[in-house]
């Protein structure tokens, strides 16, 4: 229980920081922090909680990030989708209160910073560029949370590599997608804008998660004795 505790919070956090910065942030007349902005607040929700609860659950935050480690021998099945309730009810509840935050001065939520693709992509991209940039990042973010985790890297500096890691993966692709490589943000988002964001919501839960299954083959071949 504790475990699921700290992937709630951690979830919470991440969408909490990440999407909040681009609802409430992104845009601010004059003072708002773009997309450098919030490429960098996504990263620093990873970073603070691998550091503050990566020792209670291991930090995924993530979904496609337990499916990934899942895959690569990492974590234990019987854990998988207890740890991927808690985090999709953590992301919902983080989108829940920047809801009740950014309605407060009487504005529409907007896009809310769902995930989209086609005429909901923030620059115009298509299913296939948005199918393609989903599967890439995610992939990669995969490779470096189980390169940066394994027993042989040097100890103390997975937190950063990994929170580095999300902050260049969301610097390339908010303009694609919004980035999501994460389907408990997708979901969180999602489920407050409805309509088209449900519709495309396929896509934010397929590829990530597909891709961290061939993530988990590909880093446990790299990984392994025989390497």
């Amino acid at each position: 229980m504790k475990k699921l505790i700290a992937e709630f919070i951690g979830t919470f956090w991440l969408v909490l920081g990440g999407c909040g910065s681009a609802v409430l942030a992104a845009g601010f007349p004059e003072v708002g922090i773009g997309l450098v902005g919030v490429s960098l607040a996504f990263g620093l929700t990873v970073l603070t909680i691998a550091y503050s609860l990566g020792h209670i659950s291991g930090a995924h935050l993530n979904p496609a990030v337990s499916v990934g480690l899942w895959m690569g021998g990492r974590f234990s099945g019987k854990e998988l989708l207890p740890y991927i309730a808690a985090q999709v009810l953590g992301g919902i509840a983080a989108a829940g209160v920047l809801y009740i935050i950014a309605t407060g001065n009487g504005s529409a939520i907007g896009n809310f910073a769902a995930n989209g693709y086609g005429e909901h992509s923030p620059g115009g991209y298509s299913l296939a560029s948005a199918l393609v940039t989903e599967i890439v990042m995610t992939f990669m973010f995969l490779i470096v949370i189980l390169g940066a985790t394994d027993k042989k890297a040097p100890a103390g500096f997975a937190g950063l590599a990994i929170g580095l890691a999300l902050t260049l993966i969301h610097l390339i692709s908010i303009p694609v997608t919004n980035t999501s490589v994460n389907p408990a943000r997708s979901i969180s988002q999602a489920v407050f804008v409805g309509g088209w964001a449900i519709e495309q919501l396929w896509l934010f839960i397929l590829a990530p998660v597909v891709s961290a299954l061939l993530a988990g083959v590909v880093y446990k071949y790299l990984g392994g004795k025989g390497k």
